[in-house]
């Protein structure tokens, strides 16, 4: 099973609606995959969840769980603020450490507004997974102006799709 991470909180965001499309992709490819949604977490989970609280908030360990017991894992990343949201990497410092990464797999998929498509946010998160010991996929998507390429709101064109497609597959082989 493939964990595709919604990196945002935001309610009914452009990030859900690719996590969605990643899913079907694999879904084609004939692959399993969930998305954790990060508009789901409990709402306290920094104060709950974290440090010396780590393990001891119920609703934050069925997150923790899933993820320690994943291979492989799609992050779809929004940029916010030359970077990506600071709920993604919060969560991130919840999750089991080294464990929940170590020797594991992972595709990244940038979207933004502006011009860069999330590249420094991605660069960003490429490296705190390197330091925990995870491989990613050298093919990362950048979708810029993912407002101007989606199609009714909810579809994107045929470049972009084509480009996570093109991912996909390389996850499956990676």
């Amino acid at each position: 099973m493939i964990q595709i991470i919604c990196g945002t909180n935001r309610n009914d965001s452009i990030s859900k609606k690719i996590s969605i499309i990643y899913q079907q992709i694999l879904n084609e490819l004939g692959l399993k995959s969930n998305i954790i949604d990060l508009s789901e977490l409990p709402d306290d989970f920094v104060f709950s969840a974290l440090y010396d609280n780590a393990g001891k908030n119920q609703d934050f360990n069925v997150f923790r769980e899933v993820m320690v017991e994943a291979e492989k894992f799609v992050f779809i990343v929004p940029e916010y603020n030359g970077s990506f949201p600071g709920v993604l990497k919060t969560f991130i410092d919840g999750l089991i450490f080294p464990d929940t990464f170590k020797n594991k797999k992972a595709a990244l998929v940038g979207l933004s507004s502006g011009i860069q498509g999330a590249g420094l946010a991605l660069s960003h998160l490429t490296d705190i997974f390197n330091y925990c010991n995870m491989h990613v996929l050298a093919q990362k998507p950048k979708l810029m102006h993912i407002e101007k390429n989606m199609n009714n709101g909810s579809e994107l064109g045929d470049l972009y799709t084509g480009l996570l497609k093109e991912q996909a597959e390389l996850l499956v082989e990676f």
